[in-house]
């Protein structure tokens, strides 16, 4: 009989995920809901309580056997973000011990298993993160340094060159596939609804431009020179984050992965392992993550608790279909 628990969460821009684990790193359950920001979100706080609720429910475990959370927040970037993150598990008889992180702290916890590296994050959001041999932690934007390889940022690009004309005959499938996305009849018909604001509410605009960008990527992947040639400009500035953070580690081989929809696409990965060949201010190589992010804040939550957390606990968490990639 399992007595106690403890919970990871990785909550997303457009998906919360919620996992139970025992403390032998046996994952009980699993269970997804709607995004943890706010920024992306106005309901967060309901999203990421009813898919704890969710989770213990499928675990068939009461809440105080809860002995220990952690939670990755997309937007939880400050001090001044902290009122809004702690609220999302504010969950009547939840009052166990609860640790609040970015969510692409989570994402390298999975990843490197606590070893130093540097993980892409792009997706819905995008941030590059490293940890050192020194265990210092820096974040791209902490040097006000940002990506715009985020899936919106990859289609306000792409649309932007087709509303000015700058298309190529090996667009004309991507072309094709992004009229009828935006239900329009012609190309010309996008340059209406671009003079409209294509979409009044900004959070809607951004989720449906979001969505548009595995168009975009599959493009790249079947030779569209504009879809490549957005997604090497996205490619682009994740080197510069990535040089600016592989500068503090000691000079020789760093470990890189990427995490998120974008940069696990077919053509954006493959085209980050060829760069990363050549980075400028360290030398790289790609590794495979070895948990997903929700899962790594399941180990979190357990190092947190002085739980020791042996390679048979590993491997018993990488037997759940959701703790890898």
């Amino acid at each position: 009989m399992v007595h106690e628990v403890v919970i990871g969460i990785d909550g997303g821009g457009s998906t919360t995920r919620v996992m139970v684990s025992d403390l032998t790193g046996h994952i009980l359950s699993y269970a997804e809901g709607g995004p943890s920001s706010i920024h992306k979100d106005s309901n967060a706080h309901e999203n990421v309580q009813n898919t704890i609720q969710m989770a213990l429910s499928s675990a068939s475990i009461n809440i105080d056997q809860v002995i220990g959370l952690v939670a990755g927040i997309a937007g939880y970037e400050s001090e001044s973000d902290l009122k809004w993150v702690q609220r999302l598990t504010d969950i009547d008889g939840l009052n166990c011990p609860k640790w609040y992180v970015n969510d692409a702290v989570v994402a390298h916890a999975g990843a490197f298993l606590g070893e130093p590296g540097i993980v892409v994050v792009s997706g819905t959001g995008s941030i590059i993160m490293a940890i050192t041999e020194q265990g210092k932690q820096f974040r791209n934007i902490d040097f006000h340094h940002y990506a715009a390889s985020a899936a919106r940022f990859l289609s306000y690009d792409t649309m932007f060159e087709i509303l000015a004309g700058h298309v190529h005959s090996s667009d004309e499938t991507m072309v094709r596939q992004i009229i009828k996305f935006w239900n329009v009849e012609r190309a010309d018909q996008l340059l209406n609804l671009a003079a409209h604001g294509f979409i009044e509410d900004q959070k809607k605009r951004d989720k449906t431009f979001g969505k548009m960008a595995p168009i975009i990527t599959n493009a790249a992947s079947e030779g569209s020179e504009l879809g490549r040639f957005v997604c090497d400009r996205a490619i682009d500035q994740i080197m510069v984050g990535v040089d600016i953070l592989g500068a503090f580690f000691k000079p020789g081989l760093v470990s890189v992965t990427g995490i998120g929809s974008v940069i696990r696409s077919s053509y954006m990965k493959s085209k980050f392992i060829e760069r990363l060949q050549s980075g400028t201010n360290n030398r790289y190589h790609y590794k495979n993550p070895e948990l997903s992010a929700v899962a790594g804040a399941v180990l979190m939550a357990l190092r947190n608790l002085d739980i020791p957390v042996h390679s048979r606990a590993i491997e018993s968490m990488k037997n759940h279909p959701y703790s890898t990639w």
